[in-house]
């Protein structure tokens, strides 16, 4: 089986299916960004270290998310700002989670933030597939 068969088998697949594949891939490598953060920063800096998770995978996640979930064409910066809008609104519920789960359930940074990242995965696909990515009516 060659890449073109395989990648039309990949299609075939639903998009929810298919975001949440990528999106564990997208959170995993998020995920890892955070720990390297928090190792150098300490657990202290615990909102620095998210601030550049989503920083950092922003590029990673739009091509993943563009590609392999909702395999748009063009329209690369409109989309690229539609998504940046949709990480802003995930960012800010991200904070908020965190916050919330170090203050008064967890108290552990790595933890916390590892149920949180799944927590906003679903306002993120949501803003993804009726915002970010939005196919036009025809």
């Amino acid at each position: 089986m060659n890449l073109s068969q395989l990648f039309s088998l990949w299609l075939k697949l639903d998009d929810k299916i298919r975001f949440v594949i990528i999106g564990c891939v997208n959170a995993a490598i998020s995920y890892v960004i955070y720990v390297i953060a928090l190792y150098f920063l300490g657990q202290q800096h615990y909102q620095v270290c998210v601030a550049l998770q989503w920083g950092i995978s922003s590029i990673f996640s739009y091509l993943n998310q563009k590609f392999f979930v909702f395999c748009t064409r063009g329209n690369y910066l409109k989309e690229y700002a539609k998504c940046c809008t949709t990480w802003l609104v995930s960012y800010f519920v991200n904070v908020v989670i965190l916050e919330i789960l170090m203050k008064f359930v967890l108290k552990n940074a790595y933890v916390a933030q590892f149920i949180s990242i799944f927590l906003v995965s679903v306002i993120t696909y949501v803003l993804f597939k009726y915002f970010a990515f939005k196919k036009p009516n025809h």
